[in-house]
């Protein structure tokens, strides 16, 4: 399948601990194996098949070394899901949408993830049993959101597969506003499902739905057989971890 890629690479503001503790500018520009992490992120896309890749950057610095790779560079909105909706309209669909700091992300994972998306979905979201992440990273930290059919983890990895999947961004980002306001997002989402989730009863394939249904799309998870892809650098710690494994 066709396709083109949209790097998330932009600041949230203030001073990042990972770029402090790397000594650069920019956490993306940390390096892993001898190059920076946005270098591998965009050697990973493009050995996946990716016909245009843009990186989203709000540093001077990232958008250099995005062009210096021959990406093309979008001027990073005020959070990840405007940036998102900026690369969807310029991109068009499909759209693989990852992070700067998926500093262990392979073609494989990409190629793997575009196949086992259903064909009838309109976004799709890969995620990490907890078992296969322990398996393939022993010891490691995540932070598992916990359904009744297992524990999951996020891999930095969508695919916005149809054009409806603007109005899954569009959700995105009214639930990024209301971070701060908890109860506009269960109210949006509906109680029951919150309550379905604090009970236990909740599986991930009800809450896609949910989900899906509020967005007016076909959502649809696919289950990583990499537990690695689920690693991302959000602390000095991730980035230590990350050298280590590429180093293994």
């Amino acid at each position: 399948m066709s396709f083109h890629a949209l790097i998330l690479a932009g600041s949230r503001g203030g001073p990042d601990p990972v770029a402090l503790h790397a000594g650069v500018s920019d956490k993306a520009l940390a390096v892993v194996g001898g190059r920076t992490m946005l270098a591998r992120v965009v050697e990973a896309v493009r050995a996946a098949g990716a016909d245009r890749i843009m990186v989203a950057a709000s540093s001077p610095a990232v958008a250099q070394a995005a062009t210096a790779l021959g990406a093309e560079v979008l001027q990073a909105a005020a959070g990840p899901s405007a940036s998102t909706a900026a690369g969807l309209e310029q991109l068009g669909a499909p759209l693989l949408v990852t992070t700067a700091d998926h500093a262990l992300l392979e073609a494989g994972w990409i190629t793997r993830f575009i196949a086992d998306v259903p064909t009838d979905a309109d976004v799709a979201v890969l995620l990490a049993r907890r078992d296969v992440i322990e398996r393939d990273v022993p010891g490691t930290q995540r932070t598992y959101l916990r359904f009744a059919d297992g524990a999951w983890s996020g891999c930095n990895l969508f695919l916005l597969q149809t054009a409806a999947a603007a109005d899954a961004v569009a959700l995105w980002q009214r639930m990024e506003r209301d971070r701060k306001r908890p109860w506009r997002i269960v109210r949006r989402l509906g109680p029951g499902l919150l309550l379905r989730y604090l009970a236990g009863r909740l599986t991930l394939d009800m809450a896609l739905q949910r989900i899906g249904e509020t967005a007016r799309v076909r959502a649809a998870m696919v289950a990583s057989r990499f537990g690695r892809a689920a690693v991302d650098v959000d602390k000095p710690e991730d980035l230590a971890l990350a050298r280590t494994l590429d180093a293994g």
